[in-house]
């Protein structure tokens, strides 16, 4: 028998039968055909917008007022700043949130050319009642004008991304808004923008220093994840703190395919291959009690949404047509 080093790699193949080279090759294709086919299976896909969640409520002549429709990110914009505030089972944090950002945002823009907009992501406490009650005596107090707080219901919670971006726990300082507005329109091209807050400059710090061990390893595992990915410029993707152009909204949300907390990410990724510039700008921010997220859940769901970001935009099976369920919206 002759030595298999005295083979080249075509005449080893060609020494195989042809039958057995036909099964293998078949076996490959059913291999990969079976892999993709599951991989699409149990992706996640952002489940449609249900009528009633293009409405929202407000307060205007001291009453409820329900089903209003929300403007669309095509219409022409009415305001200089729209503020959204996704909220799950927050009556106690969003009061003084909104209290923090009503406060500046009547000294910073004294016109009132802005709007708030709560995004009620399925809870099951009083969150829309006890925004709607905060805006009422705001405005009694001549501080909010009408129409100007506006409480959007989801019926079924969507997760961080399909409530956008984070909860309503004021741990960033609200009064940084205008060092992301300064950036953004430093940074903005052809209306263009992304400035997002950053907190990597507090790696250092008692707030990052005192979590536990867990926490920093999974957080340190993270990020390595993410530079795979190939989102190496961003030092900080989760800070939910983040200011979008008109322009950047109406090309990143559309596209997106993400809804949990893997969503920031996929916002970077999306605007690094439609070269949208971003900004981050280091921001004040506190470690706040009351957190939702599960640890170990969330970090596994975050990880397999990563896996399954890096894959569906490699093997084409994600693209960056409008996604079906925002179509529109």
């Amino acid at each position: 028998m002759e030595d298999l080093a005295d083979f080249t790699l075509d005449e080893y193949i060609e020494s195989i039968p042809e039958f057995v080279r036909v099964a293998f090759s078949i076996a490959c294709v059913l291999v990969g055909f079976s892999f993709f086919f599951v991989l699409y299976r149990v992706a996640h896909r952002p489940r449609e917008i249900l009528p009633s969640e293009k409405t929202y409520e407000t307060i205007e002549q001291n009453k409820i007022r329900k089903g209003r429709s929300l403007p669309s990110l095509n219409d022409d914009s009415e305001v200089y700043l729209s503020v959204i505030i996704p909220a799950f089972n927050e009556i106690k944090r969003l009061p003084i949130m909104l209290t923090e950002a009503v406060d500046y945002l009547n000294a910073y823009r004294p016109k009132g050319d802005w709007e708030i907009l709560i995004v009620d992501d399925g809870s099951k406490d009083q969150t829309t009642k006890v925004a709607l009650d905060w805006a009422r005596d705001r405005i009694d107090k001549k501080t909010l004008k009408d129409d100007q707080l506006r409480v959007c219901t989801l019926e079924v919670n969507r997760g961080k991304g399909g409530a956008v971006t984070h909860d309503a726990d004021g741990a960033s300082k609200f009064d940084n808004v205008s060092l992301l507005l300064e950036a953004l329109q430093a940074r903005e091209v052809d209306g263009l923008g992304i400035a997002g807050g950053s907190r990597a400059h507090m790696v250092s710090t008692d707030a990052v220093v005192k979590r536990s061990p867990l926490r920093n390893l999974l957080m340190h595992g993270f990020h390595t994840f993410i530079r795979v990915l190939g989102v190496s410029h961003i030092k900080d993707t989760q800070c939910g703190f983040k200011l979008f152009s008109r322009e950047a909204c109406r090309k990143i949300f559309p596209v997106m395919h993400i809804e949990r907390y893997a969503f920031d990410v996929e916002i970077y990724l999306i605007a690094e291959m439609l070269n949208i510039p971003v900004q981050e700008v280091a921001i004040t921010w506190h470690e706040v009690e009351g957190s939702k997220m599960n640890l170990v859940k969330d970090s596994l769901n975050m990880a397999w949404d990563l896996v399954l970001m890096r894959i569906g935009y490699t093997t084409g099976m994600w693209t960056l047509e409008e996604s079906r369920h925002l179509k529109g919206s």
